[in-house]
């Protein structure tokens, strides 16, 4: 769970900071490209790094048929993440947990009673979840009832129209009121970033969500056409990097959606490691958005201790 002393607490909007920022869409992918080369972790370092991954997960439902009894098995799952043959077999005394469960906000009372004492956190997607297109202060009112229901991580949606119409102004302002109406937890916020043409406005949109007060920013709802891809990726972990430079604050980052094996997540931890530290690996600073990705790193877990892959259905999640 994130601990409040980690809050970003944003700054006055500067537009002279990024206003002419460019991004080399060439040196950006020639970049990426490395970093699943470069990644190296074999058998038992492997194996400790993919264990890894599984504690930095956001185990997510955010379908429109969850129902009550889904959440509640998507939370027994978090709470014992690995199968328990795999767990002795690797020489592990205690459950292994992802980070949190990730639901919408009618099911945050559900998956709050589920996790409670277990140090899991319940993230709710708030603001009118994907599409964002809600009035301010409806998407202000649901961010509150999700944090009254007991999420304490609030996943945000922007209106992509600031973007793409450069109006900084008004989604800094948008951002600030979300970052006051969540209160006591933290606010994720997502870019939606196959939504907003360019990585120039990946990076411009990033450095006005941390100046509003974002704790974490975050790719994808996962509904988009594109959602996390390393270019991506790089150049939100950049824009965190600079802003660091600038204010002193560790904001998090959060890809999501599309990210579904294993191989997907070590490369993805690699770019981490490069790119901000290896510090950055933990879930006060990173985390998966994932639904399916905990059941190929349970596979590729079993395959470590036996030699032997089973079937996907064999760990599924609900």
């Amino acid at each position: 769970m994130l601990d409040k002393s980690s809050e970003n607490k944003g700054m006055p909007l500067d537009e002279a900071v990024f206003r002419d920022a460019r991004v080399n869409l060439s040196a950006v992918e020639r970049r990426c490209k490395g970093y699943a080369a470069r990644r190296s972790v074999k058998k038992a370092h492997q194996a400790a790094w993919l264990l890894r991954a599984i504690g930095l997960i956001d185990l997510t439902t955010l379908a429109g048929d969850d129902t009550v009894n889904r959440v509640k098995r998507l939370c027994g799952k978090a709470k014992m993440a690995l199968d328990p043959s795999i767990q002795a077999q690797l020489g592990l005394s205690e459950p292994v947990q992802t980070a949190a469960v990730c639901v919408y906000p009618t099911m945050v009372e559900t998956a709050a009673a589920e996790v409670a004492g277990t140090g899991i956190a319940v993230a709710s997607v708030a603001t009118g979840f994907p599409a964002g297109l809600i009035p301010l202060r409806l998407k202000l009112e649901e961010i509150r009832y999700a944090v009254e229901m007991g999420a304490s991580e609030i996943d945000i949606v922007i209106t992509r129209s600031h973007v793409i119409n450069q109006n900084w102004p008004a989604l800094y302002d948008e951002i600030c009121q979300m970052k006051a109406a969540c209160g006591k937890a933290h606010l994720k916020t997502i870019l939606a970033t196959g939504d907003i043409a360019s990585l120039r406005n990946v990076y411009r949109a990033s450095m006005v969500a941390m100046m509003a007060g974002a704790d974490f920013i975050k790719t994808s709802t996962g509904k988009e056409a594109v959602n996390a891809v390393l270019p991506v990726g790089l150049t939100m972990v950049r824009a965190i990097r600079d802003y660091n430079a600038l204010s002193g604050a560790q904001v998090g980052f959060k890809p999501a959606g599309g990210i579904s094996t294993a191989k997907d997540a070590l490369t993805w931890m690699s770019m981490m490691r490069e790119e901000l530290g290896a510090h950055y690996l933990q879930p006060q600073l990173f985390r998966f958005g994932a639904s399916s990705l905990l059941t190929d790193i349970e596979r590729q877990l079993e395959h470590h201790t036996t030699g032997r892959y089973s079937a996907a259905k064999h760990h599924a999640i609900s």
